[in-house]
Order: structure tokens, then C-alpha cells, then sequence
């Protein structure tokens, strides 16, 4: 069964813990990224569901590209696909270690989970590509014409943030002037990525979402 509502972000406890249990079925995953609340497992608890007090923004006009990613940008042999690897995507990520965290959050169920939601049009994949061999990706989820990025991961140097630049140059076209990042990262920061209040972003999700874009229509 969904879960049929959510407590008011803005209720989030200080750690930004929304709500905890519930499962991870389709209504439920839109239901909460809808208010802007996302699930984050963490070993030995209940789901957990979070809307931390300072969200991880990437606004489009302040993407900062350094020279050597520039560079890189233009001298890739990468060829770069939608939607062609969800699976081999979100999988590459969950096996991925993260400095400072012991394990992945990405679990089986969140895998389960959201290769559903991209059957049904509402997570999706960029792939970088060098021949038949992926060598970096990102995947994040569409609701109601905003985006929020899940997870990235690599093989090689630059594969992750090319695949980036070019989700960023897809939604631009699309009319997107933002991306959701959930929590700010170092490597996101250097490009460009900062912080705002959860006030500012559940207003700035409210707007996005009344646009009435479609990222990933045909």
C-alpha cells in the first residue's frame, strides 16, 4: 500500500528526518518528492524520509566550469545517451565508495524501486559512453517538470561530470533553469552547486512545478 500522505516538510527534525517507515512504492516516491521530502535508508532504522533544513541547488546561469573540465568538454571522444542504461546506471552507482560513508544507501529496494519509476517514465538516466563501454552516468527523478539528482558515478576521469553537463544542457532546452541536488557535495560546489534554506526551496519547487514543463517528453 502507498503511503497516502507526509507530514509538512517544514516539520523536519533538526538531522531533517520528515517522516520514518512507509514503503517505497510509486505513489509514495511521488508523493514525496512532490513536497520535496526524499528517502535516504539507513542501516539498522526504518526508512527514513528527509527534507534537510539547507537543500543542495545547482542553478544553470551559476554552473561554473573550470578550465581543465572545459577543456575536457571539448576534447571528448564520450558519446553520451538518455534513458539507453537506466539499470547499468543506478547499479554502477550503488557499487560506487563514497568518502566518508561506509556502505551505500543505494540499496536493492531502492534499485527495485526506481528501475520501476523509470518503466514509468519518471526516473531517468544520462550514460556516458566510450564505445560499447559505460564509463560514467546520473540518474534522477522527474516529478511535475522539476528534477532532482540522485547519484553519479565514474571510470573514468571527467565521465560523471560530462554526463552532468550534458543532463544540464537537456533540461535547459527543456526550459529548466535549476537542478535538485539534495545535499551539497564538494565536487558539486566547485561546479558551481550551493545551499538553500528549506523554506526557500519547498517555494522555489512550488514555482518550478506550476510551469507545467516536460523534461522527458518526446
Amino acid at each position: 500500500m502507498p503511503v497516502a500522505e507526509f507530514p509538512d516538510p517544514r516539520s523536519a527534525n533538526p538531522d531533517g528526518i520528515v517522516a520514518i517507515g512507509g514503503d517505497l512504492h510509486p505513489e509514495t516516491l511521488l508523493l514525496a518528492y512532490r513536497q520535496g521530502i526524499f528517502p535516504w535508508p539507513v542501516p539498522g532504522f526504518p526508512l527514513l524520509w528527509f527534507c534537510p533544513a539547507e537543500r543542495g541547488v545547482l542553478e544553470f546561469n551559476a554552473l561554473h566550469l573550470p578550465r581543465s573540465l572545459a577543456r575536457a568538454r571539448r576534447r571528448t571522444t564520450l558519446s553520451f545517451t538518455i534513458d539507453a542504461a537506466f539499470r547499468q546506471v543506478i547499479e554502477a552507482c550503488a557499487a560506487t565508495s563514497r568518502p566518508g560513508q561506509d556502505g551505500t544507501w543505494i540499496t536493492s529496494q531502492i534499485v527495485r524501486a526506481y528501475v520501476r519509476l523509470h518503466q514509468l517514465g519518471i526516473a531517468h538516466s544520462v550514460e556516458a559512453w566510450r564505445g560499447n563501454h559505460l564509463t560514467g552516468g546520473i540518474y534522477g527523478v522527474e516529478v511535475d517538470g522539476a528534477f532532482a539528482a540522485e547519484s553519479m558515478f565514474y571510470r573514468e576521469p571527467n565521465a560523471s561530470k560530462l554526463a552532468l553537463l550534458h543532463l544540464v544542457d537537456h533540461l535547459r532546452a527543456r526550459g529548466l533553469d535549476w537542478l535538485d541536488i539534495q545535499v551539497l557535495t564538494p565536487h558539486l560546489e566547485r561546479l558551481g552547486a550551493t545551499t538553500i534554506s528549506r523554506d526557500v526551496f519547498l517555494e522555489k519547487l512550488r514555482r518550478t512545478c506550476a510551469r507545467g514543463l516536460r523534461l522527458f517528453a518526446p
